[in-house]
């Protein structure tokens, strides 16, 4: 990642301070577990040759961060990008942590990594490289161990090769829990796909409901924009569109288009398959993505890559409401800029959590055979965030009084990440303690 002298853009330091500015918030946690917490349980690089198509042989590396287990198994994605660092992965690894406790699943977090171009590969090298990499990974990962899904340039057809070549180690067992978001064929689970977009939309309507952001009760009639029109920010619009949402902006890693009647996502996606990009799209204007972040919305999704809004653009922000779908959009000086203007902002670990939970009914049916219905897998997913933004919104709340009473005069005042926050360290200390520290 890069810096800057206004701040640091490194994604693990960003990870690290949110951590450190919800515990100002707990007076009772023991300073060892604050230590126990922070860090990774293991980190594994790995490197491996591949031979590539025209014959020659490349040397690639591979991360698989296991941040922490004590609520279960490592539970985070794998994700093929030529920017892949260990520090990402590790705050990306810590990011599964706290969102596996805060819609309270029996997981921990873990992510992985390949430094690679897959716009650069073909299927072949991608295939030959996904199996080298599990093969290098052994039994660091396993249905009761740590358990990969989808991510960032990882889609169904990685997760088919992951799943054949663990089987293959392990004959005799039933491995499809090894990993989540497989095709339907061999153990996916419907909604799977969706299961991102549609947890943002939930968590959305909820929080509106609570009646938290002045003058937007619904997501209906709501001027949105979303950065990223890929599978979370090209999913979102639609289904923010269906249920009566006005988008007004969206954009991809070539730019953004903007019309203030709204536009129908549907349409986009159409030209985006025939274009590569949304940008051209008629009626529209033609926007940047640091002019989509600043477009005048009521809800802005950030549905793309890490520090999108940072201390030198957050000023720009015009939503009264942030929904980070995108995993740790917003650096630590952003989110205190957009505090002290009372622009709300709902945390990635509450926002985007639909995919780990859908991954998680999807470990549930294959430990125990099964195959649960569109209608079921919806039901519980909107229980799930639903009863996630509820508890973030109450301890939200229950900071603020404790705030007011004189606790904690050293910042403004607890935002819903640090309730979010809180409420997974809580959770996870707790287990710690119960199953004490042995030997």
């Amino acid at each position: 990642m890069q810096s800057t002298k206004a701040e640091n853009l490194d994604l693990f330091v960003n990870a690290q301070l949110q951590f450190k500015r919800a515990l100002t918030w707990i007076d009772d946690l023991k300073a060892g577990i604050v230590d126990y917490l922070i860090n990774p349980n293991r980190t594994i690089h790995v490197r491996f040759p591949i031979h590539m198509d025209d014959e020659s042989i490349q040397t690639f590396h591979g991360f698989r961060v296991l941040h922490n287990r004590v609520r279960g198994p490592g539970k985070g994605g794998i994700r093929y990008h030529p920017d892949v660092t260990e520090a990402e992965v590790s705050a990306l690894a810590a990011f599964m942590t706290w969102k596996t406790a805060v819609v309270d699943l029996p997981f921990g977090g873990g992510k992985g990594g390949i430094v690679c171009n897959p716009k650069e590969l073909s299927r072949g090298e991608l295939r030959r490289i996904t199996r080298r990499f599990v093969t290098e990974l052994g039994d660091a990962i396993g249905p009761y161990t740590d358990i990969p899904a989808p991510d960032v340039y990882t889609d169904q057809q990685t997760m088919a090769w992951i799943y054949d070549t663990f089987d293959m180690m392990h004959p005799g067992e039933n491995n499809l829990a090894v990993v989540t978001g497989k095709p339907l064929d061999i153990g996916g689970s419907v909604g799977r796909n969706e299961a991102t977009a549609k947890g943002s939309l939930f968590a959305t309507q909820q929080l509106l409901k609570r009646g938290v952001v002045a003058g937007l009760p619904a997501v209906q009639d709501a001027r949105v924009a979303i950065q990223g029109f890929g599978n979370a920010g090209g999913t979102a619009a639609r289904l923010f569109y269906e249920d009566g949402a006005r988008i007004v902006a969206v954009s991809d890693s070539q730019g953004g288009i903007g019309l203030d009647s709204g536009i129908d996502p549907n349409k986009v996606l159409a030209h985006k398959k025939k274009h590569g990009s949304v940008v051209g799209f008629p009626g529209c204007t033609d926007i940047s993505n640091e002019e989509l972040l600043a477009y005048d919305c009521d809800i802005l999704i950030p549905a793309a890559l890490e520090c999108q809004i940072r201390a030198d653009n957050a000023n720009n922000v015009k939503a009264r409401l942030i929904v980070e779908a995108a995993n740790g959009p917003l650096t630590m000086a952003a989110d205190e800029n957009l505090q002290s203007k009372n622009i709300l902002v709902l945390p990635d670990i509450v926002a985007n959590s639909g995919g780990v939970v859908v991954s998680y009914f999807e470990w549930v049916q294959n430990l125990e055979n099964q195959q649960w219905d569109l209608e079921k897998v919806e039901k519980l997913l909107k229980k799930r965030m639903t009863r996630a933004v509820d508890e973030t919104v109450d301890r939200w709340t229950a900071l603020d009084e404790k705030y007011r009473s004189g606790f904690n005069g050293s910042h403004s005042g607890p935002n819903l990440r640090d309730a979010a926050l809180v409420t997974a360290i809580k959770r996870i200390a707790t287990v710690v303690l119960q199953r004490d520290i042995w030997p």
